[in-house]
């Protein structure tokens, strides 16, 4: 099993709902992942959905995604011993993350400061849900109520704003604070072999959302616009004309309908495509393709200013759609992804799991659990970096597995139990030539 970017490094992770996506990240860029629980325990060991829907101990699917690849030890932080059994473990660490409620480790004496100042190397990265030190740091929140004030559920939904916002599936809140506080970990530890120094890394998964709203701060900071919801589109400026994005496929499965082009090939590539599937005659907006494969680009902020850009960007759009209903969802999607057009169906989680880019990507991995005696299959790389490769996952850790170590032992496991090779770029790179 090949190493990762943070081979080497060891975590102490104190257990935690909202913190857990960033553990879980850290183990797989190849980082040893000490998972601490108190007695009992973490309550995410019996969270539903369960294996087979039978509950248990070790069968809850959501232990078995956001744990896998850690060590489990149990603590009891509120008993002096525990404490100790603590202070000692981060001895021998480099990082700690942790998504406690501000001022709960201090009252116990193993807070940040005190264990940075035994150990001037150690990182430590902070997860709450509005900061260590703000007025709302004392505030409860949900992924829910993270969504709604950090601004991604004003952004989601449809058209219509008499309809309620959407939230996004997943604890996507969590998710968010849990990638900055994995970009925020990496970078403390890059700064600590400049300068030997460790650092404390302050994330509040509520300014994480809001700066992780993709056109909408942008628009607010830069020119006071604000933006609205659109059915299955970035949000925009509200007032902006919009067409329908979505279609429905030959063969019946609701597909999104991309983004249209904004270079000439874009367009003269639609143009083509038409021409190939013998619907170029019958499309009456022919002629603003052309006009458009013959512009030097199309901006698409002109769209409802500019006449010309905006003809050309609803023909590209009305295009898109008559080849959509025209082809079967998977024949449309690799038609567009030949043509370099963002494109795609709408998959259930299982479908997207088994789609061929998954499976020429690896994505997929496959564990074994014995409380189920099979291999179960889990969400692999989230990313391909061919600098960095990706740390192969063991399944999700037993309570206290790794109590009999010393806190001094580095691991050096075993290969996990994997019904999937890992792979390598070459691998990948091999993998996208041969798939369609």
């Amino acid at each position: 099993m090949l190493g990762g970017a943070l081979a080497g490094i060891r975590v102490v992770e104190i257990a935690s709902d909202h913190a857990a996506s960033a553990g879980k990240l850290l183990a797989e860029l190849g980082a040893e992942v000490v998972l601490v629980e108190p007695p009992g325990g973490h309550p995410g060991r019996r969270y539903p959905p369960f294996a087979e829907d039978v509950p248990g101990d070790d069968r809850s699917l959501w232990w078995w995604h956001y744990q896998c690849g850690k060590r489990s030890i149990v603590l009891d932080l509120e008993d002096a011993g525990g404490r100790d059994g603590f202070r000692e473990l981060v001895r021998h660490s480099d990082l700690v993350l942790e998504g406690e409620p501000p001022g709960r480790l201090g009252g116990l004496g193993i807070d940040a400061d005190r264990c940075r100042a035994a150990d001037g190397r150690l990182v430590w990265v902070s997860v709450t849900g509005y900061g260590r030190e703000t007025a709302r740091r004392d505030e409860q929140f949900t992924d829910l109520t993270l969504q709604a004030g950090g601004g991604q559920m004003w952004m989601t939904g449809y058209d219509d704003h008499r309809l309620p916002p959407v939230r996004w599936g997943g604890d996507q809140g969590f998710h968010i604070g849990g990638v900055w506080a994995v970009i925020g970990a990496l970078v403390a530890l890059h700064g600590r072999v400049r300068d030997g120094a460790g650092t404390l890394v302050d994330v509040s998964m509520h300014a994480a959302a809001n700066v992780t709203t993709e056109q909408g701060n942008h628009h607010w900071l830069v020119a006071r616009q604000e933006v609205g919801r659109l059915t299955c589109r970035h949000a925009a400026p509200v007032g902006r004309p919009t067409q329908e994005t979505m279609a429905v496929s030959a063969d019946g499965i609701w597909v999104n309908t991309g983004v249209p082009g904004r270079l000439p090939r874009d367009y003269a590539q639609l143009l083509g495509w038409l021409a190939e599937l013998g619907l170029a005659d019958g499309f009456a907006e022919s002629v603003w393709l052309d006009i458009g494969a013959r512009r030097e680009a199309t901006d698409y902020g002109a769209v409802g200013l500019d006449p010309e850009v905006t003809e050309c960007l609803s023909a590209a759009r009305s295009a898109m759609t008559l080849i959509a209903t025209t082809l079967s969802a998977r024949e449309f999607f690799e038609g567009a992804q030949r043509r370099g057009i963002a494109c795609g169906p709408l998959y259930s989680p299982d479908e997207a799991m088994d789609s061929v880019h998954s499976r020429a990507r690896g994505f997929p991995v496959r564990l074994y659990y014995e409380e189920v005696d099979r291999e179960v299959e889990h969400p692999g790389a989230p990313f391909v970096l061919h600098g960095a490769p990706w740390s192969a996952p063991r399944r999700a850790p037993k309570l206290g597995e790794y109590q009999h170590l010393a806190p001094s032992a580095r691991l050096d496991p075993a290969p996990p139990r994997i019904g999937l090779a890992h792979r390598t770029s070459e691998h990948v790179r091999h993998e996208e030539q041969k798939c369609p």
